[in-house]
């Protein structure tokens, strides 16, 4: 009867062993095997396989070395999940286009963030005119206001028109306002 131990190390000897034979695979076997058996590490042996080649892809369009790197790893993630749903009959030639077009659409995504980031600093003018709260206000545009505040505060009732005044002009916080005015918060 085998010890614990010893099932370990015989276990351990098998897939050693069973690792080193699958090593030895070609590519379209190793696809073949993943696809029946959802091991990642057949993706992972493609991976190590080909990671010269996907990382230089990605510096060649990416043209950061810290983008192509970490795109690198997502497309080793996204091989995960991709690789049962095509039909591979060249591996290297497949994946060259799975890499390119990756990037391509990193590119894209990338590029499509750009042009709303530029087209919100382009119409920074327009925001500030339409937005009172990003408008810089001078001195006397601020009493204008507070003149205006005042008199549509003449038309709330008393409980009302103290917590505003306590709240926006006083700067108390919830807090302090029902402290000092007995009210309650809800």
């Amino acid at each position: 009867m085998y010890t614990l131990q010893t099932i370990k190390i015989i276990y351990f000897c098998c897939r050693e062993t069973k690792m080193k034979e699958i090593n030895t695979l070609d590519d379209l076997e190793l696809v073949k095997l993943y696809k029946q058996t959802n091991n990642n590490t057949i993706v992972g042996i493609l991976f190590q396989r080909y990671t010269h080649l996907i990382l230089g892809l990605c510096i060649k369009y990416l043209k950061n070395e810290e983008d192509a790197q970490d795109s690198s790893i997502l497309i080793f993630e996204k091989l995960l999940v991709d690789i049962p749903k095509y039909e591979i009959l060249n591996f290297k030639t497949w994946l060259y286009s799975f890499c390119k077009s990756f990037c391509l659409m990193h590119l894209r995504s990338a590029s499509s963030k750009y042009k709303i980031d530029n087209k919100i600093e382009n119409n920074l003018e327009e925001i500030m005119e339409l937005d009172i709260k990003l408008h810089l206000l001078t001195e006397e545009d601020n009493e204008t206001h507070l003149a205006y505040m005042e008199e549509c505060m003449e038309g709330l009732n008393k409980d009302q028109r103290v917590c505003l005044e306590f709240f926006f002009l006083k700067e108390k916080s919830y807090q302090e306002v029902t402290e000092e005015t007995s009210l309650t918060m809800i």
